[in-house]
């Protein structure tokens, strides 16, 4: 029976990493834009894969080749030691999956580096040893808990640190960019917090093969024109690139 006079709970690993992150996330002036793609053929060509990669799969590379082509999508705002704009030469997708840790759910973010050079095959395999490898046998995982179990001063201070102070390990060790998703559960986020430069996200696919898809970006960094323009682009890339990939495997199957 339920204690009628409530109860306290200790935060757990998993929410003192969450609490972190949004403390951050918060002090950035995030813009959501959304785009109503028509993707019908791309998920047809999904259809014809085997094993079928999932849509984070595709979005992840797709958003990768849109980023070789617009530098402006790899940059991040640094602060110190003067506020300048950080540019990575590739990028790093941030995935945000949910994993059960001490008995509760929790979010932790798994890392693919240079994904536009990647076969979809390759990163869907790498997104479901993010989904079901030990947690603390995925690298990223494993720092996310050691740095929530720090003491809360010198964990804001690791925060800072690794936004602001040197670009080539922000990008290492938090990505270039961010998916968060949660299309599977019928669901999908409009504005989700981030303090990366750009985090896509995107809903349920509609019977008529349309989707909303969603990129919330940093203000200091980009202009909304920008963005516009890179949810053309990644509309293009699925339609065009990602789709003749799926095929090119369907076709190197059948033969």
């Amino acid at each position: 029976m339920p204690n009628p006079r409530g109860r306290n709970i200790a935060l757990s690993v998993p929410r003192r990493f969450i609490g972190d992150l949004v403390h951050f996330a918060h002090r950035i002036p995030s813009v959501p834009v959304e785009r109503h793609m028509h993707l019908a053929t791309v998920a047809r060509a999904r259809e014809l894969f085997d094993p079928r990669p999932s849509w984070c799969a595709l979005f992840t590379k797709a958003y990768a080749l849109v980023a070789e082509q617009m530098p402006e999508l790899r940059r991040a705002y640094m602060s110190w030691p003067t506020a300048h704009l950080y540019e990575h030469p590739t990028s790093v997708a941030s995935i945000a999956i949910e994993r059960r840790f001490d008995g509760e759910q929790g979010v932790f973010f798994g890392h693919i580096k240079s994904p536009a050079e990647i076969e979809l095959a390759e990163i869907d395999k790498r997104l479901r040893h993010l989904k079901e490898a030990p947690i603390l046998g995925v690298g990223s995982f494993r720092q996310a808990v050691r740095l929530a179990r720090l003491p809360w001063p010198l964990r804001r201070f690791v925060w800072w640190f690794g936004l602001n102070v040197w670009g080539r390990k922000r990008a290492h060790h938090l990505g270039t960019f961010g998916i968060s998703v949660y299309a599977s559960l019928g669901a999908a986020s409009l504005h989700p917090l981030s303090p990366l430069t750009t985090t896509l996200n995107y809903g349920v696919l509609e019977s008529d093969g349309s989707m909303d898809v969603r990129l919330v970006y940093d203000h200091r960094v980009l202009d909304g024109a920008v963005v516009a323009r890179a949810l053309g682009s990644l509309e293009d890339e699925l339609r065009g690139r990602i789709t003749a990939e799926l095929l090119s495997y369907e076709a190197r199957q059948a033969s």
